[in-house]
């Protein structure tokens, strides 16, 4: 008789008889083979932000306003790559799905077509942002002491929709086949490239020049840049399962461009609510001060630490779901899914007491300032309860947009982060007088919702009939 843990964890309790239809893999096997996925995507997701976190300390060093400044540049950022990040949550799905058909030529062609988009797409979105970028930082809550760094940083990092557009579509597309090692050397090592250009721009080593914000801008886009040409070196292979070759069509396809229309609409609403409804959120932040917005803005870089163990993990399930759904087992598709959450709670638990224990110490890897530190130390322990949620709800959306259920990743989008995540926080923040304490209590809140929203669409198995 298997413990209670073991039951727990094992492969073989985690499916209801009914929904069977063949044999299952065994605990190992089911485990190893969702981190055969995972375990690449992880090691990016995190050796990336590690990278940008050690990016925001650089930028730390020139003081709050510098900090601040770039942190106010996120969230406009990233309501013009939502439509990018729409576009490649269908690539991944739709490619995820051919491979699992054994249709790499279908999954070729669809790769082709997104990367069509994507040049579109960039090209607009470039003229947009740069035009915009002074109106979109006041928008966002600049001050006069950090208007010049922010609209200096946005411009300068825009100018990467040029190219990184196509960098997203083709690692969209390499993780829905599951190769997940491509991205991995691709971000891992533009990313290094972008903190050696940070040292020799931002303050000016070995006879460059120094140019503080400026400098970091242009290392990032520099770095995207390195990313862009070692994508094309992975698409150009001819024995990589995605491949580009001589004769290849890039006319439409009204086929192929349906199917990412399909996914593409829900995933962008859900994307363009997500943006604007953080955009809400940091604004509301930003009006506490500068202070308060620079140690919430590095509470903000450690959250997004923590979730790449999610979303490293979430882009095994996605790949995994798509995959089985093509091979006509939507019970290894749930049976997948479910053995991510349990890794994923194994993971967050062991986050969950690290954070509490180091909380300060974390801090005061990016600011040396002891008022900052002071108010960011309470909130960490907020930090520490939030990213256990959103481990879980990260694995969970994946898994649904694996299967091509990106509508319903939508609603609870727009309900949570476009609706009860503005409101609440106004709330907490100002009426009730919570400040800093109250935008994370409303952070806890969000990923709760969202958590069993999604947990209780996964558990009805309605996404496993979808067709993409």
């Amino acid at each position: 008789m298997l413990s209670p843990v073991k039951k727990i964890f094992s492969s073989e309790n985690m499916l209801d008889k009914k929904i069977v239809k063949g044999e299952l893999p065994k605990s190992r096997e089911a485990y190893s083979n969702v981190m055969r996925i995972a375990l690449p995507a992880l090691i990016e997701l995190i050796s990336v932000s590690l990278i940008g976190a050690v990016d925001n300390m650089m930028v730390g060093n020139l003081g709050d306003a510098a900090i601040a400044a770039v942190g106010l540049t996120t969230q406009p950022k990233m309501i013009f790559m939502s439509f990018l990040f729409a576009l490649n949550i269908s690539v991944t799905a739709i490619v995820a799905r051919r491979k699992g058909e054994s249709s790499q030529e279908e999954a070729n062609a669809t790769l082709r077509q997104g990367l069509i988009l994507a040049g579109i797409l960039g090209i607009i979105l470039t003229i947009l942002s740069i035009t915009l970028a002074e109106p979109l930082m006041y928008l966002a809550g600049a001050k006069s002491d950090t208007i010049k760094y922010a609209v200096d940083y946005y411009r300068f990092v825009m100018i990467g929709l040029l190219f990184q557009p196509f960098t997203l579509v083709i690692c969209a597309a390499m993780r829905g086949i599951g190769n997940t090692r491509i991205t991995l050397a691709v971000n891992v090592t533009a990313n290094v490239v972008n903190i050696i250009c940070n040292y020799l721009l931002i303050e000016g080593h070995f006879g460059f020049p120094r140019l503080e914000v400026r400098g970091a801008a242009i290392a990032t886009t520099f770095g995207n840049f390195v990313a862009f040409i070692l994508v094309l070196f992975a698409i150009f292979n001819k024995n990589s399962y995605l491949h580009i070759k001589k004769g290849d069509s890039f006319k439409f396809r009204s086929d192929i461009l349906s199917s990412i229309k399909k996914l593409s609409l829900n995933a962008m609403l859900e994307q363009i609510v997500l943006r604007f409804g953080f955009f809400i959120f940091a604004r509301l932040v930003a009006e506490l001060g500068t202070q308060a917005f620079a140690a919430h803005q590095i509470c903000i870089q450690v959250l997004n630490l923590t979730f790449n163990f999610g979303d490293g993990l979430g882009v095994a399930a996605t790949s995994l779901v798509g995959q089985n759904l093509g091979k006509k087992r939507p019970d290894l598709s749930m049976l997948y899914g479910k053995v991510a959450q349990r890794i994923a709670a194994v993971i967050s638990s062991v986050l969950f007491v690290l954070i509490i224990v180091f909380r300060k110490f974390i801090v005061s890897l990016f600011i040396d300032d002891p008022k900052i530190i002071a108010m960011a130390g309470p909130i960490m322990i907020l930090l520490a309860i939030a990213q256990t949620l959103q481990t879980s709800q990260v694995i969970m959306a994946g898994s649904l947009r694996g299967a091509g259920d990106t509508k319903f990743v939508a609603f609870s989008s727009f309900l949570n982060i476009g609706v009860v995540r503005p409101a609440l926080s106004a709330i907490l923040i100002y009426l009730c007088g919570f400040g800093l304490a109250g935008a994370w209590i409303t952070i806890i809140v969000d990923q709760l919702f969202r958590f069993l929203l999604l947990s209780a669409r996964f558990s009805s198995f309605k996404w496993s009939n979808y067709k993409v």
